[in-house]
C-alpha cells in the first residue's frame, strides 16, 4: 500500500530553492515515506491538526497524512530554524 506524495506550491517553491544536494536528501527521504508515512522519529506537530514533522539533518519536512486516499501531502520544507514560523 503506497500513499502518493504531493507537494503544496509553497513547499514546491521551498524545496526548489534549496542546493542540489540538499534537494536530492529530501527526495531521498521523501520517497521513504511512500511506504511507511509515520517511521520512526517522526512527531506529530503540537496546536495543528493532523500535521507531522521528520528530520533531515537540519532541514525539516511538515506533512499531512491522509490515509483514506492514501496521500501524504507536504505542506513545508525549510531550515530547523524557520520552518515553524
Amino acid at each position: 500500500m503506497a500513499y502518493s506524495i504531493l507537494l503544496a506550491p509553497p513547499a514546491e517553491r521551498q524545496l526548489r530553492a534549496l542546493a542540489e544536494p540538499n534537494q536530492k536528501r529530501i527526495v531521498k527521504r521523501l520517497k521513504t515515506l511512500q511506504n511507511n508515512p509515520r517511521p520512526q522519529g517522526v512527531k506529530k506537530l503540537v496546536g495543528e491538526d493532523d500535521l507531522y514533522r521528520i528530520r533531515e539533518g537540519d532541514f525539516r519536512i511538515i506533512y499531512a497524512i491522509q490515509d483514506k486516499e492514501l496521500i501524504i501531502l507536504v505542506v513545508k520544507i525549510g531550515d530547523r530554524k524557520e520552518v515553524y514560523r
